[in-house]
């Protein structure tokens, strides 16, 4: 039977809904009144200010109140997705992320934090289905409250279908993600978790939770969410406008670094993207900058108005030496040198003359008309573009090889190199060249527009160049970085976080945090995904599960003399019993091995890297021993994929399994 008082709390709930409404409607008055403010430039920032503030009042929002905590000091407080007040400006309901709402995920039996109850709803919609309470000084009530240690809405919430979307996690937060969403704004905080810990969503709900803390400060210096691909992108869309927050920006590290300029249409060999992600390579292409930078051996010379100008080489090689010892961006550096030198030749000039001339800016005009002094000014300190330098490093083998002294040797010089189109804008610009181009920008431009928190999303997957230019968007290194070691499969991914954190620069607040419970994916599943880490991720500590019920995956053996088409039948007909009990169902495969579409209609067929990040009710993974190959960074694919299902995983082979699977399977070799 469903608590006593459920009927009180709804009631409760209901009127916290009506007091939302009143909320949302007296916004819409006063936007109404700003569309007819007199002065057009503070209307339109009363405006931005009130779309944000309605965009937060959702009355449709689901579960407005998801529990209520009551202090031995007799305050009550009700805590939930939005922060609600009455006519009057009481609280009706507090903002998960105040600090008021901590002991809701903190509080335990040994150490209550001032609660003697936590009560939890479990909601449909705005409906209130039953509660359940944590009576602190009673410690049969808090056990009752659980199952295997797990509270019953987590629970409820654990076994709940998939629809296709991620969706926020803040009535069921446990403490040790409460602790990483609630770090301070000033840490670069780098996260390991395993499959089904939660990290997405801790990452998620730490940006909502920054942007509640920090608002003045976020909202005008924005807030960057990079994942690895757009299906994870549309994965998590949802999640940050459901807490009330879209002031984000959420892309993946290909559209922030390329963005309109650079058009990818080539691809690079795994040698060759695992060294153009090594960072050696800012070296290269700080050594070919800086180098470009020649001094005169000779005096230069220029026509003026006022006669001819001729300087010292000494003269200019001191601005030139100068100019480059404050380390500017390079074409920065070319217009100050530009400056110096009008301003050395409007000395010559008037002291030849002995009387003043006309302004500096009309020397520099005059002289800016002579093409001596121009092409005396380029061979000096020549002007670049990012395409231009970078391009000529990797097509032309002696500037690739003056750049690369002492930095990489000649196997590996070659490897780089390509032979150059006729123009640079056909240049066949390749995705592990995007962070090489980002980061000839920032030489020679500057840092480019800078974030007030970034979050990166499967980190471990990117290079050492791509975290550099992450850096670069956070200058005070507020970051969040998510990621497992054991799913690194990219060429150039990590495989210390360490390793990273100096990759970021080494900021002094830099810290690690490990995620090693798992909240999603079932132990009988993940226990059988682990056997692989010995081989492909020895370094890292498998995670476990709380889900100690589910079933164990079901392995499917083919007879090879079936042959592919016995094979996509046999991947057809899993993933079909599946679709009819489960809503959300996936089949991970290589894409020769991945049946077509039209033979797997209700299912989403994914290749094992584009499965990152991803969860589905079940899961029909094909042929193990072609994912994982038998080579570390395929038997991470193969944990990938492995760790995609929440209910259900079936395994269909023709192929003998990976050898830590056929010894736990029961199916022999196909």
């Amino acid at each position: 039977m469903p608590h006593p008082d459920v009927d009180a709390e709804q009631a409760y709930l209901d009127e916290a809904y009506r007091c939302l409404a009143a909320m949302r409607d007296r916004t819409a008055r006063t936007a109404a009144i700003a569309e007819g403010a007199a002065q057009e430039v503070d209307s339109a920032i009363a405006r931005q200010h009130l779309a944000h503030r309605l965009g937060t009042l959702d009355v449709d929002v689901p579960g407005l109140s998801f529990g209520r905590l009551d202090g031995d000091d007799g305050a009550r407080w009700y805590v939930g997705r939005r922060h609600v007040e009455d006519a009057r400006g009481d609280p009706v309901v507090v903002d998960w992320r105040a600090d008021v709402a901590v002991p809701f995920y903190r509080a335990t039996a040994v150490d209550p934090l001032g609660l003697r109850r936590r009560r939890r709803f479990m909601m449909s919609g705005r409906r209130l289905d039953d509660l359940f309470d944590e009576v602190f000084d009673d410690p049969d009530s808090v056990d009752a409250a659980h199952h295997g240690g797990i509270p019953d809405p987590l629970l409820a919430e654990l076994e709940r279908e998939r629809t296709g979307e991620m969706r926020d996690i803040v009535a069921t937060i446990a403490a040790e993600q409460d602790e990483v969403i609630r770090a301070p704004l000033d840490t670069c905080l780098v996260v390991q978790g395993g499959p089904g810990t939660g990290k997405t969503a801790v990452g998620l709900h730490r940006a909502a939770f920054l942007l509640y803390e920090h608002r003045r400060e976020l909202d005008a210096a924005g807030v960057l969410v990079v994942g690895p691909n757009p299906i994870f992108l549309r994965y998590i869309a949802q999640v940050l406008p459901s807490l009330g927050e879209t002031a984000v920006r959420q892309t993946t590290l290909e559209r922030l670094l390329a963005g309109t300029a650079y058009r990818r249409r080539g691809r690079d060999g795994d040698d060759t993207a695992r060294l153009k992600g090594d960072a050696r390579l800012a070296g290269v292409l700080a050594y070919a900058v800086t180098s470009s930078v020649q001094p005169p051996e000779d005096r230069i010379e220029g026509a003026t108005p006022w006669g001819p100008v001729r300087l010292d080489p000494d003269a200019v090689f001191d601005a030139v030496a100068d100019i480059h010892g404050r380390g500017v961006p390079h074409n920065v550096g070319r217009a100050a040198l530009r400056t110096r030198l009008v301003r050395l030749a409007r000395q010559e000039l008037v002291a030849r003359r002995g009387e003043e001339l006309a302004s500096l800016e009309a020397v520099d005009a005059s002289l800016r008309g002579d093409r001596g002094w121009q092409r005396a000014l380029d061979r000096i300190w020549p002007p670049l573009s990012a395409s231009a330098l970078v391009r000529r490093v990797l097509t032309n083998r002696n500037a690739l090889r003056a750049a690369a002294d002492g930095l990489l040797d000649t196997g590996e010089q070659a490897l780089l190199l390509r032979p150059p189109t006729s123009r640079v804008s056909d240049e066949p610009w390749t995705l592990d060249d995007l962070a090489l181009l980002d980061e000839a920008e920032a030489l020679l431009a500057g840092s480019p527009r800078a974030y007030g928190h970034v979050v990166v999303d499967e980190a471990q997957d990117l290079s050492a160049m791509g975290f550099r230019a992450l850096a670069r968007r956070s200058p005070d290194s507020s970051m969040t970085v998510l990621g497992d070691l054991a799913q690194a499969t990219a060429p150039a991914a990590q495989s210390s976080w360490d390793d990273v954190i100096d990759h970021l620069g080494a900021p002094a607040t830099a810290r690690r945090a490990d995620l090693d419970l798992g909240y999603r994916v079932p132990a009988a599943i993940i226990d059988v995904a682990n056997r692989l880490l010995a081989e492909a991720a020895p370094g890292v500590t498998p995670c476990r599960s709380v889900r100690v019920e589910g079933q164990p995956p079901r392995f499917v053996a083919v007879e090879a003399a079936a042959g592919a088409e016995g094979l996509h039948d046999a991947i057809a007909a899993a993933a079909a019993d599946l679709t009819g009990r489960y809503t959300s169902v996936a089949v991970i495969a290589t894409p020769e091995l991945a049946p077509p579409a039209h033979r797997l209609p209700r299912a989403t067929v994914l290749a094992p890297a584009d499965a990152k990040g991803l969860e589905f009710d079940a899961v029909v993974v094909a042929e193990p021993a072609a994912i994982g190959g038998g080579t570390p960074q395929g038997l991470r694919l193969l944990y990938v994929a492995l760790t995609r299902a929440v209910q259900e995983l079936v395994v269909v082979h023709a192929r003998p399994l990976p050898a830590a699977l056929a010894s736990r399977s029961g199916a022999g070799v196909g």
